[in-house]
C-alpha cells in the first residue's frame, strides 16, 4: 500500500504545535524562543501524552512528555495534573493563603498555568472536582507545614511526583459514589505512566524523569558542529546504579527474581513509574480494591494476577531523578521525548537533524556505505537523491516532526527514504505497533542572546 508524498505529510502532521514565546515591546526576554511538539501512535489509542504550560504565579515554563503503559488512563491523568502539583509546590506560602481564601469565600481563583495545548490534548471533565479536590488537599498541607523558606525547584520536582502518585494510590482505595469515576480512578491506578518533565526559568533547567523516557540537550559546538548532553538517565535494566537501588531495597533473598529478563519482576521494562499499583499495593489491598470494584475491573486480566515472587512491595516508585544545568549561549535546544524516538535514533543524530533543521545550515558527512558494496551508478543516485533532499529539507515546519520523519524513514545510510516512510506509516494498526512504538517529541529552542545576558 503506497502513500503519496501528500499522504504522508498529513499523517506526519496531524498532532504537531508549535509555540512562540511572545515578545515584550519587540524585544525576547524570555530565555525560551518557544517548542515544537508532535506525536506518531502506534497503539490504538496512542498510549503516549504530552504537555506544556507557562506557570503564571512563579517564573518558567514546564513542559513534558508521558508514556503510558497497561492502556492510557494513567498517562492522562499525570499528563492533565503532574504541572499543577508542581506549580503548587513552587507558590510562596502568600500566594497559598490567597489562592486557598479564594476557595473558602468562592472568588475566582488566581490562575496557575497558562496551557499550551493542542486541540487532541483532551482533559477529562468528569475527574476535575474529584482532582481539584486532591489538589487542594495537598497544598492546605504546605500551608500548615509552612517553613518560610522558599522552595528549591530540586525539592519542589521530587515533592509533586511523589505526591500525585501517592494521590493516584489513595484515589484508588476510596472509590468514588459515581461509578464512572470509580471505574476512572481504579484504571488510573492499574495502567501505568514514565514521565519526563522540564522545567525552564531563566538559565535554570531542571529535569525530572521517572522511567525511560529521555531529555537531551543539543549544544553546537565552536566550529558549528552539534553534540548532545544527556540530561536524564533510563530507569530499567541497562542502567546498573537503578538494578542497584532496586536490589538494595529488597532483602537478599530476592536478589534473583527481582530483575528477570530485563524486567523488573520479570514483567515491567521501566524500573520507576506512576500508577502500577500491581507492583506496590500488598495482595491484600490488591485483592480487596478489586474484589468490591466494578465489575468491567474484574473482567481485566492485567487487575486480576498478581506479580510473580511478590513478597515484598512495593517494588516500584514514581520519584523522580533530578538533574540542574545552567544554560549556555551554545546550548541551543532541548529535546524531551518518549522511547520510541530513541529506540530508532541515536542522541548524536537526533542533535545533528534538529541543529541542522533549526539553523538551516547542513553540514555535508561524507556518504558512509557501512560494509555495503556499492556501484558508482549507485553512489551518484545517493548524492543525487542527497541533492534533492537538501532542497525540500525544510518543507517541515516543525521541528518535531522533522525528527519523527527522520525516526520511521531512514534507511541504512542515515537518508530519508520515502518509500521506506510510506510503508512504516501504512501499516494497519495491529501490526503498526510490531515495528515501532508511540513516539512523542518536544523541542524547545533556547534564546542564546537572552542566556548570554544573565
Amino acid at each position: 500500500f503506497y502513500l503519496t508524498p501528500a499522504q504522508v505529510n498529513s499523517i506526519l502532521k496531524a498532532n504537531e504545535y508549535s509555540f512562540k514565546v511572545p515578545e515584550f515591546d519587540g524585544k525576547n526576554v524570555s530565555s525560551v524562543l518557544g517548542f515544537d511538539s508532535n506525536q506518531l501512535p502506534a497503539n490504538a489509542p496512542i498510549e503516549d501524552r504530552r504537555s506544556a504550560a507557562t506557570c503564571l504565579q512563579t517564573r518558567g515554563m514546564l513542559l513534558g512528555v508521558f508514556d503510558g503503559h497497561a492502556g492510557c488512563a494513567c498517562a492522562q491523568a499525570v499528563s492533565e495534573r503532574l504541572f499543577y502539583y508542581i506549580a503548587v509546590s513552587l507558590l510562596p506560602h502568600e500566594t497559598l493563603l490567597e489562592i486557598e481564601n479564594a476557595v473558602e469565600s468562592g472568588r475566582a481563583l488566581l490562575p496557575i498555568l497558562q496551557w499550551h495545548k493542542h486541540p487532541n490534548d483532551y482533559f477529562s471533565k468528569e475527574a476535575s472536582k474529584l482532582y481539584f479536590n486532591s489538589l487542594r488537599t495537598y497544598w492546605q498541607e504546605l500551608i500548615d507545614l509552612n517553613s518560610g523558606e522558599t522552595t528549591d525547584v530540586r525539592e519542589a520536582l521530587i515533592n509533586a511526583f511523589k505526591r500525585l502518585d501517592n494521590d493516584i494510590s489513595l484515589e484508588a482505595q476510596v472509590g468514588d459514589p459515581n461509578s464512572f469515576l470509580n471505574y476512572l480512578v481504579l484504571r488510573v491506578a492499574f495502567s501505568g505512566a514514565t514521565a519526563c518533565v522540564a522545567h525552564v526559568d531563566g538559565v535554570d533547567l531542571h529535569v525530572a524523569n521517572t522511567g525511560d523516557s529521555r531529555a537531551m540537550l543539543g549544544v553546537q559546538e565552536e566550529d558549528g558542529s552539534w553534540s548532545a548532553v544527556n540530561l536524564s538517565y533510563d530507569h530499567n535494566a541497562q542502567n546498573e546504579h537503578e538494578v542497584e537501588r532496586v536490589k538494595m531495597e529488597h532483602p537478599k533473598s530476592e536478589e534473583k527474581s527481582l530483575v528477570k529478563q530485563d524486567r523488573l519482576l520479570g514483567l515491567l521494562m521501566p524500573f520507576r513509574a506512576f500508577g502500577d499499583v500491581k507492583f506496590k499495593w500488598s495482595i491484600e489491598l490488591q485483592k480487596r480494591v478489586v474484589e468490591s470494584g466494578p465489575d468491567q475491573l474484574n473482567d481485566n486480566e492485567y487487575t486480576k494476577f498478581i506479580p510473580p515472587n511478590y513478597h515484598t512491595p512495593p517494588y516500584l516508585t514514581a520519584e523522580p531523578e533530578v538533574i540542574h544545568h545552567k544554560l549556555r549561549p551554545q546550548d541551543k535546544f532541548l529535546v524531551l521525548a518518549t522511547d520510541g524516538l530513541w529506540e530508532t535514533m541515536h542522541r548524536q543524530d537526533v542533535a545533528r537533524i534538529v541543529g541542522e533543521y533549526l539553523t538551516g545550515v547542513h553540514h555535508q558527512q561524507p556518504i558512509a556505505v557501512g560494509g555495503y558494496k556499492v556501484t558508482l551508478g549507485q553512489m551518484h543516485g545517493l548524492l543525487t537523491e542527497r541533492r534533492a533532499r537538501l532542497s525540500s529539507v525544510f518543507e517541515d515546519q516543525n521541528a518535531a516532526t522533522h525528527l519523527i520523519r527522520h525516526a520511521v524513514g531512514n534507511n541504512e545510510f542515515g537518508t530519508v527514504d520515502h518509500e521506506r516512510l510510506s510503508k512504516m506509516l501504512s501499516l494497519p494498526e495491529e501490526l503498526a505497533r510490531m515495528y515501532r512504538d508511540d513516539i512523542t517529541i518536544i523541542v524547545v529552542q533556547f534564546n542564546s542572546h537572552v542566556i548570554g545576558a544573565y
